[in-house]
């Protein structure tokens, strides 16, 4: 009844007594009975389903009762008014004298407008996208789209479509690394999925122009030379300090990949490129070929090239106390990218030690003095070179040697630049980890990882986790890189 509702009819009652819900219904029933009509009898609308059950809510107090009937009806305005109408006759309910007056006639179909009004009001809001795309934004994605799409499996590995054909290919750390390169078109990228560096890729560094493509990060020279002891590595290409490689925009992909350095030269911890130094003492640019960047594509030429051969020219100096004045000049085709180096030597200041005098003409004071002099001179340098050991470690081999090498049955917290964020006993690793107000970027720990450790390591997202030894895990997570100190 109450879906197909037209009206709803709502009644106050007082009676001068205490009554009950089934003595106001037995009033209304009795009282209205034969007063309009067999059409309007509320029996038989009740039977046909024109009217509504009788509510009633009444409570009593005082010796007087007090309350509400309600009653929904199908019927049309005019019937509707004369039922609530019917009902003001009412005048004892029970034994008690009671009084009945209409409140209201409600429109249920009002209310259930007002909602559908406020319900579309919300709708028009916020139910449509107005985010309407541009062409070029529109070529983009679908461009971009297909380029993610065209990753492939080498040997279960995540690839770029070119690895197996391309004589050059940049090995990266992890799918992500991948999908980003593919996306500003190199597609001649593999990633090795950790550190346990596969048999597939290391065959396919033996043949071919290796780029190592690193997160610019101090962890990064670590993977550097465990991807070195397996495999032939060409060059080292290092993203900007702080940012991954998934994380890199397309300048300054291009930007490192150019900028890449001979393996035997590079390392994560050098701030600029190396130069070599000619007999004469000076620097002379040294010519390489970069065939790294082989398969790559950019949005303007997408359509008709999958290739773009790149050559750099680096120039490296080992010469101490020489300076170079160095001119860059660039030229870019459609074929090609060099970049030059011209250097100049630079003159080096000659020093003249304008306190030397000769021994022979000094006295005996003097020889005395300079003996004195001498002896506090070789304190102060025993006093440097004590404080200069005692230094804080500042690499994780260093901090793996300090802990587990000197056997200090410790556990030694990280943070990404390698300082020492906590550091407790063995024994309460777990809570240490656990309980550190920031997250570890690395866990050195003198003793055997368990799983619960290595757990709790993951769930705070530490990156990495150096032990004496490991014990027998149920469950290894993939987030967390687990070593024994052998490794190193």
């Amino acid at each position: 009844m109450d879906d197909t509702a037209k009206y709803v009819i709502h009644a106050d009652i007082t009676a001068d007594g205490v009554v009950e819900r089934s003595d106001v219904v037995g009033a209304v029933f009795g009282q209205t009975e034969g007063l309009l009509g067999d059409d309007l009898d509320l029996r038989d609308l009740q039977q046909s389903s024109k009217l509504g059950r009788i509510d009633v809510d009444i409570d009593s107090e005082n010796g007087q009762s007090f309350g509400t009937v309600t009653i929904a009806s199908s019927l049309d305005k005019v019937e509707t008014s004369i039922l609530a109408a019917a009902l003001e006759t009412i005048t004892r309910v029970g034994p008690c004298r009671a009084s009945i007056s209409i409140a209201s006639i409600e429109d249920v179909r009002a209310a259930k407008r007002r909602k559908v009004v406020e319900r579309a009001k919300q709708l028009l809001a916020d139910a449509f996208d107005e985010d309407v795309m541009n062409s070029r934004e529109i070529l983009e994605e679908v461009r971009q789209s297909a380029r993610v799409e065209d990753i492939v499996e080498f040997e279960g590995l995540p690839a770029g479509p070119h690895v197996e054909d391309s004589d050059a290919i940049i090995v990266v750390e992890g799918r992500a690394d991948v999908l980003n390169l593919l996306r500003y078109g190199v597609k001649n990228a593999i990633a090795v999925e950790g550190t346990n560096v596969p048999d597939a890729v290391a065959e396919l560094t033996q043949d071919r122009n290796v780029t190592v493509f690193l997160d610019g990060d101090r962890g990064g020279d670590l993977i550097r030379k465990e991807l070195a002891q397996v495999g032939d590595i060409d060059y080292v290409a290092l993203a900007p300090a702080g940012k991954s490689v998934e994380d890199l925009a397309r300048h300054e992909v291009m930007s490192a990949l150019r900028s890449k350095r001979p393996f035997e030269k590079s390392s994560v911890e050098s701030d600029s490129a190396p130069t070599t130094a000619a007999t004469d003492g000076s620097a002379h640019p040294a010519p390489e070929t970069d065939p790294d960047i082989s398969g790559l594509e950019t949005p303007e030429t997408a359509e008709t090239t999958d290739t773009v051969d790149a050559t750099e020219t680096t120039e490296s100096s080992d010469t101490a106390g020489s300076g170079s004045a160095a001119s860059v000049e660039m030229s870019a085709s459609s074929d090609s990218l060099e970049v030059s180096t011209v250097s100049e030597p630079a003159t080096t200041p000659e020093t003249t030690d304008e306190n030397s005098t000769d021994v022979a003409d000094q006295g005996t004071t003097d020889t005395d003095s300079a003996s004195a002099d001498a002896e506090s001179v070789s304190e102060d340098d025993s006093t440097d070179n004590q404080s200069t050991t005692a230094a804080e470690p500042t690499t994780l081999l260093e901090h793996v040697e300090a802990v587990v090498g000197e056997e200090t049955a410790s556990v030694r917290l990280l943070d990404s630049s390698f300082e020492t964020l906590a550091e407790a006993d063995e024994s309460e690793a777990f809570d240490t980890v656990k309980d550190a107000d920031e997250t570890p970027y690395a866990v050195v720990l003198d003793g055997r990882l368990e799983q619960r450790v290595l757990d709790v390591a993951a769930q705070r997202g530490v990156n990495q986790i150096v032990a004496r030894e490991l014990g027998e895990f149920v469950k290894q997570p993939a987030s967390v890189r687990v070593r024994t100190a052998d490794d190193f």
